[in-house]
């Protein structure tokens, strides 16, 4: 069998497994087990122990035991549904085997008469006598019986020991596959086999080995393919040759003394970087991750003024249109008026679209800015040289790839997110991607200060907002769910605002998931314009608008938010020189694990610091929602416990890339681990 056929056989569709037909297969589909390779991540939870053997006299009632014995006597009913019996014994004793709904003709077959056989099951006590009903290990051939049993959390409709026959059917016939990794790092790893590992990882005394050499070894395959594949998109988009960006950095100078605060040191860091690739003739891919308010979209706007300065049109695009307009309204502010610059909008009537779109192609706009509706297909560019893209974090990789090879050769990319995430899951998500991160904030920003409240105290916090609103300030209430649920008892936005509104006549509004896009930028607008002093919401304020005047936050039920959401929500507020205060309201039966959370908020104001900890308590699958967002899960890698595997993937994969390594051995790897369309023309 060559390596092709060796990989290959894995990649199987599940048909060929043996007992396996069309009903089972369909079973396991659902479950997104597609190939033999699904199946192999099926973990048992747990093992029965059918190794030893008793004796009838010596059975334990409601144990799981292993006798072997001789049926002695068919005992079938000519009664309907009384279950057939087979009396049975060994040389201490006599059980029943009980039966329902089986036929005489499978019974005879299983349990023949004066034959020795081996069974397995619950013993039960019942009329003075031993019983076992249903028995499902049953075999002439003891050696099948006596093992341990793997427990698997079941697909529907396939028992446990279908379950066991597939797998050691699999594992069986595992074929033996060269090789990918080098002798350097299999020395981290005991020098294990992937096919070793394999079989050891579906040994009963093995579930829950972690730390062991054989999954450390399968984790770090996962993880290396993944950086991989990473690494391969970021050769392929440099491997582009654009026409350098030329531009004169002292206008840059220009605008930057101009703005009235200065510049962080990452921030100027920052640019740099930004602009050293826009000036080389590699394609730019570049992410520009920042905490909340830490002034990424000044560094955007200082580049896309540089792209624009060499001759090139630029394209920004923000989830909102509210956004987009802020966007719109900062470039207006801080640009030279020769500069032309627009904005797309859904309100737009559709002359005014038209206008702009026949501008756009004769190249009489400079910067555009707008929502996802850029990319439609009848937008077209005469020269883009730079595409900015807000607050996408749910961008998967295929769709940034697509996105890169739509915007044409001389188009750089800039994606922007304010969402911290830890460095492992950052090489993980975006490791096809260069990086840019700004932690540091602008030096007029004054720190938020979280305060935790039980919820019987909401007068006081009542009294707080009055204060506030006589000062002139703004406030947020967010509240979890929008309307009431008898099962979860959280307060509803909906209810909140009514009593709200009791006690701030005219001076609330509600926001919610169901309110359409229309009335949800009205309200924010007027919000913006410091029309009414409450806005009662949802989560959907947590993404990047800016309400300077908007000072306190106020969370309801914020032990049922994540960390890195509670952090998101809070960088809402403290955008202006004011005093900002994020109120973090709970009921009094707080667990362990929700105080340790609040106290992390309370103690730092560090976004990446705080999305560690949630990683941490959490689990990464579940920060800001990647789960949903298209992001490979592992079946085995863990970000938090397998931290030491990220680094040593990195590490390997700078090797390769430095020495030029031809990565023709890892094609089985990458196949099996990774069969994403976007890496078909590599492996």
């Amino acid at each position: 069998m060559d390596i092709k056929r060796n990989y290959e056989y894995l990649l199987s569709d599940l048909k060929s497994i043996k007992g396996v037909g069309l009903k089972t297969s369909n079973l396991l589909k659902r479950k997104k087990i597609n190939s033999i390779f699904d199946l192999l991540w099926k973990l048992p939870k747990s093992y029965t122990d059918r190794s030893l053997s008793s004796k009838i006299k010596d059975l334990k009632v409601n144990e799981v035991q292993t006798i072997t014995i001789i049926p002695q006597k068919y005992l079938f009913p000519r009664v309907r549904n009384l279950p057939n019996r087979v009396l049975c014994r060994d040389e201490t004793g006599e059980i029943d085997c009980v039966f329902f709904n089986s036929y005489e003709g499978y019974i005879r077959k299983i349990l023949p008469i004066g034959k020795e056989v081996t069974i397995s099951g619950k013993i039960k006590y019942f009329r003075n006598k031993y019983q076992l009903t249903n028995p499902k290990y049953i075999s002439e051939d003891s050696s099948i019986i006596k093992q341990k049993h793997n427990n698997y959390s079941l697909t529907e409709g396939i028992s446990e020991k279908v379950y066991n026959k597939i797998i050691f059917q699999i594992i069986k016939n595992l074929p033996q596959i060269d090789e990918w990794h080098s002798k350097d790092i299999l020395k981290n790893f005991g020098n294990i086999g992937w096919n070793d590992s394999i079989k050891k990882l579906h040994k009963p005394e093995n579930i829950g080995k972690f730390k062991e050499n054989f999954y450390q070894r399968l984790a770090f395959d996962e993880i290396f393919s993944t950086f991989l594949v990473n690494s391969e998109i970021r050769k392929k988009i440099k491997k582009v040759k654009k026409t350098k960006k030329k531009f004169d950095v002292k206008k840059q100078g220009e605008i930057i003394s101009k703005l009235d605060f200065s510049l962080t040191s990452d921030q100027t860091k920052t640019l740099n970087e930004i602009n050293k690739d826009l000036c080389s003739d590699n394609k730019m891919f570049r992410l520009l991750q920042g905490d909340v308010g830490s002034g990424k979209t000044i560094v955007a706007l200082l580049s896309a003024f540089n792209t624009i300065s060499s001759d090139f049109q630029v394209a920004v695009m923000a989830p909102t249109e509210i956004l987009a307009r802020q966007h719109f309204l900062l470039a207006k502010k801080i640009y030279p008026k020769n500069i032309k610059i627009e904005l797309l909008s859904g309100k737009s009537s559709y002359k005014d679209k038209k206008k702009i779109l026949n501008k756009l192609i004769k190249k009489e706009i400079d910067i555009i800015f707008g929502t996802h509706a850029l990319f439609q297909k009848k937008v077209e560019f005469k020269k883009l040289g730079l595409i900015i893209i807000d607050e996408q974090h749910k961008f998967g990789v295929s769709q940034r790839k697509k996105l890169s090879d739509k915007a044409g050769k001389d188009c750089d990319v800039l994606l922007m997110t304010a969402t911290p995430i830890p460095r492992t899951l950052t090489m993980t998500i975006y490791g096809d991607m260069d990086l840019s991160i700004i932690r540091e904030k602008p030096n007029n920003r004054k720190p938020v200060k979280t305060y935790s409240k039980i919820e019987s105290k909401i007068e006081d916090i009542i009294k707080f907002i009055k204060k506030e609103i006589q000062l002139g300030n703004q406030i947020f209430w967010v509240c979890p769910l929008i309307e009431e649920s008898k099962k979860i008892d959280h307060s509803s936005a909906i209810k909140k605002s009514e009593y709200l509104k009791k006690i701030f006549p005219n001076e609330v509004y509600l926001l919610h998931g169901k309110t359409t896009i229309e009335v949800k930028e009205e309200i924010l607008n007027k919000f913006l314009r410091n029309e009414f002093k409450i806005l009662v919401s949802t989560t959907i304020i947590e993404v990047g608008i800016d309400f300077p005047n908007a000072n306190v936050i106020i969370i309801e039920n914020a032990n049922k938010f994540g960390l890195s959401q509670l952090h998101q929500l809070r960088g809402r507020v403290g955008r202006g020189n004011k005093e900002s205060s994020c109120i973090l309201m709970f009921k009094s039966n707080l667990s362990e694990n929700a105080k340790k959370r609040i106290n992390i908020l309370k103690d730092s104001n560090d976004g990446f610091k705080i999305s560690e900890e949630d990683m941490k308590l959490r689990g990464f699958g579940d920060i800001l929602g990647f789960k949903q967002s298209g992001i490979k899960n592992f079946k085995l890698a863990d970000p938090i416990h397998n931290h030491n595997l990220f680094i040593l993937a990195e590490k390997e994969i700078k090797r390769i890339e430095n020495e030029k390594e031809d990565i023709g051995r890892f094609k089985p790897l990458i196949k099996l681990y990774d069969r994403a369309d976007i890496i078909n023309d590599i492996a």
